[in-house]
């Protein structure tokens, strides 16, 4: 796209942007989640090794969190409105340890070493 469409557009898609990531925040304070406990470490091998990186006390709270939502789910009930009020779900504890992660990544696959890891899936 050109220069001036971009600019054009940039208003709107902002104003799209702030919409979507409200209403993604009411979804996850309903169960308590955060963003980044979405992330599947079985489908993403670096997201699997930055979660096994970080300290015990965030991966506990990580699963009781999963924990909480999944109990919430099957039983098709929400967090009470005090709870959720108390949620922050754009509050990043994984981001840092990812981007570390695919760094190290990126500077393997350029000295031709490839990953430690690697999964196929049939």
């Amino acid at each position: 796209m050109s220069k001036a469409m971009i600019k054009m557009f940039d208003p709107v898609l902002t104003w799209a942007a702030r919409k979507y990531q409200a209403a993604v925040a009411t979804e996850l304070k309903k169960y308590g989640l955060r963003y980044e406990d979405l992330y599947d470490p079985q489908l993403n091998m670096d997201i699997d090794e930055a979660i096994h990186r970080l300290p015990q006390d965030v991966v506990d709270a990580r699963m009781q969190r999963l924990k909480r939502a999944v109990d919430c789910s099957l039983k098709k009930s929400y967090l009470s409105k005090e709870i959720q009020d108390m949620q922050t779900p754009y509050s990043w504890y994984l981001k840092d340890t990812w981007a570390e992660v695919q760094a190290e990544n990126t500077e393997k696959a350029m000295l031709g070493t490839g990953k430690d890891y690697d999964r196929s899936f049939p």
